[in-house]
């Protein structure tokens, strides 16, 4: 199977490595100029767990892409960029296709299926984790499912993720999954950014664990007014068990302020922010950890 990357970041290469070990023929779509020059040199590489490092054929395209159609799409770039994402499909997936978006944060998939339309578009949660150890090359720092939101073109994309090893379950609805990320993402990302420490650290600053309860507390809050069900019963210790179990790792959003790229804050503590203005319900805590991230990127 032929099928098309949007992204050439951490798990776009960790998709990327695992689909063509399965046999697939992948092509990757980005415009970092440092990630297309390694992979087209070098493949995708994936770095195992004894750290041999394994290289596979990509083929890499940037900018928009003629003459070629794609049935199915992987859609793993920031959300900040899922506007271009969509107009660049919108020139090469095929009628019929489904273009897939893994990403994170609130409203990706809106923005997809607005190019796209909804026929086009299914959305997806994942909590794998992945590791940029250099252009192109990446680690893999964390097991998870895939969960796939059900949708009427889902089955070929269900079984390439399938054979390539992924843990993929189909739900009903990915709204409770997308939510119960949102909220985790929202408790750890921005302050490990603010930090610069690693997940694990935010547990043993007294502080900082107080930041992300209040944090999950508030974006919990509006998740029940909206009518979601979260997939935890207690969002406070599931951002400490995702903390601890990921104690090592570097945040997502970190890794952006550190490569000095713009970060995902908008779609993430931005989002909750938003949601609560809707139903006129402060959340104080994510908008000043909103507007500190932000204020980061200006000062740049």
């Amino acid at each position: 199977m032929s099928l098309l990357i949007v992204g050439t970041g951490a798990l776009a290469c960790l998709f990327a490595a695992r689909l063509v070990q399965a046999g697939n023929r992948v092509t990757m779509l980005g415009t970092w100029k440092e990630g297309l020059e390694a992979l087209q040199r070098d493949g995708v590489c994936l770095q195992d767990l004894d750290g041999k490092r394994n290289y596979h054929p990509v083929e890499t395209v940037q900018g928009q892409i003629t003459g070629k159609r794609y049935h199915q799409a992987l859609v793993l770039v920031k959300a900040w960029q899922t506007e271009r994402a969509a107009r660049q499909l919108a020139q090469c997936l095929s009628a019929d296709g489904l273009a897939l978006t893994l990403q994170n944060g609130l409203g990706n998939d809106q923005v997809l299926k607005a190019t796209l339309t909804a026929e086009r578009v299914a959305q997806g949660v994942t909590m794998l984790g992945a590791r940029m150890l250099e252009p192109g090359q990446v680690c893999f720092t964390g097991n998870g499912k895939v969960f796939l939101g059900a949708h009427s073109r889902l089955a070929e994309m269900a079984g390439l993720l399938d054979k390539a090893g992924f843990q993929v379950e189909v739900v009903a609805d990915t709204i409770s999954l997308l939510w119960g990320k949102l909220i985790i993402n929202a408790a750890i990302n921005p302050l490990s950014a603010l930090l610069r420490v690693n997940n694990g650290s935010l547990l043993l600053r007294p502080a900082a664990r107080q930041v992300m309860a209040d944090v999950a507390a508030e974006a919990a809050h509006i998740a029940g007014l909206k009518g979601i069900t979260l997939p935890y019963p207690d969002p406070l210790q599931a951002v400490e068990d995702v903390a601890k179990s990921t104690a090592s790792n570097y945040s997502s959003m970190l890794q952006d302020v550190l490569r000095g790229t713009p970060t995902e804050i908008d779609a993430i503590n931005g989002a909750i922010v938003w949601e609560g203005e809707r139903l006129g319900v402060p959340t104080p805590t994510n908008r000043i950890l909103w507007q500190l991230v932000m204020s980061m990127g200006e000062a740049e």
